[in-house]
């Protein structure tokens, strides 16, 4: 009797390994669209400030309720906000306040895309992780698709050049944050640790809004609904996924993922604002999709 009722969890627990990938890659997908809907009616540190905020408290309840472990140790403490501040205040702070100063969704998401390649090379004398040659030709090729599906957003007249600036500072903080949390804090418990990053995020952020930004607020429907979903789909669902890959996971293998963004950003952007999809665009998510299969799947060699 108790063999047969514990068989089925194996079953469900590699259907849920084997979706988190693409469950992840749709939920983080969504934050560039959050923030267009919600860059309109507040500036980008204050947009991120009231996020990580609520999400702090989300979580520390969540994580006193369920009695979660908290680090044992200042210096396991300070790893764990360290990693958070490179994953949710650089990059997201770099990429939110990117979209602000008139860089469009798609470039930026582009500078951001070329994360796993800077991941890939800096794998194996930090992590001490094999890249093999066929990872590395999924990664070009993946690069190589993702420059097909933003093609016909690169206008250098858009934007400014600390516009840009601001995106690569978020290319490196994601880069840097993964190999760091992969190294220093790999374990940690998602409750509890997720909780630290946060508040650490929304201290290091505040002073920002408080010093550069107006901090005023339009309370519509389109910022409520950008400001909650960013804060349940995206910090406690789509951040959670990311940490259980990484623990999962090669860093490599992780990071390719984030080259199926921009075309799935694409694909949730055509219904909700008309953005069409060119051929080149197509052309460029199967390449994408493509390049992802190679690091992910087969046998190393």
């Amino acid at each position: 009797m108790i063999d047969s009722v514990s068989r089925p969890a194996p079953l469900l627990s590699s259907w849920a390994i084997a979706a988190m990938p693409g469950v992840f890659v749709l939920l983080w997908s969504t934050g560039f669209i959050g923030a267009k809907f919600g860059l309109p009616y507040a500036e980008p540190m204050t947009f991120l400030v009231l996020r990580f905020a609520a999400v702090t408290v989300l979580l520390c309840v969540f994580a006193g309720l369920t009695r979660a472990p908290w680090p044992k140790s200042w210096a396991e403490a300070g790893h764990i906000a360290v990693a958070g501040l490179l994953l949710q205040a650089v990059y997201l702070g770099g990429v939110f306040a990117s979209i602000f100063h008139g860089v469009p969704a798609g470039i930026s998401a582009l500078i951001v895309g070329i994360q796993p390649l800077l991941v890939a090379a800096a794998a194996g004398p930090v992590l001490g992780e094999r890249v093999t040659a066929r990872q590395w030709l999924g990664l070009t090729l993946g690069l190589g698709g993702v420059v097909l599906v933003v093609w016909t957003k690169l206008d250098l007249g858009v934007g400014t050049l600390w516009g840009y600036a601001l995106s690569v500072i978020a290319l490196v903080g994601i880069t840097v944050g993964t190999l760091y949390q992969k190294r220093y804090c790999p374990a940690i418990d998602l409750r509890s640790g997720t909780a630290i990053q946060f508040a650490a995020t929304t201290v290091a952020l505040a002073p920002l809004a408080l010093l550069f930004e107006t901090r005023q607020v339009q309370w519509t429907g389109e910022f409520i609904f950008a400001l909650g979903w960013l804060c349940i789909v995206l910090s406690l669902g789509a951040i959670t996924l990311l940490f259980i890959l990484i623990r999962r996971g090669a860093a490599a293998k992780v990071s390719s993922l984030f080259f199926l963004v921009p075309p799935c950003t694409a694909l949730v952007a055509w219904p909700l604002f008309g953005e069409q999809l060119s051929p080149l665009a197509l052309a460029g998510m199967a390449a994408t999709m493509a390049g992802v299969a190679l690091v992910n799947i087969g046998p190393k060699k």
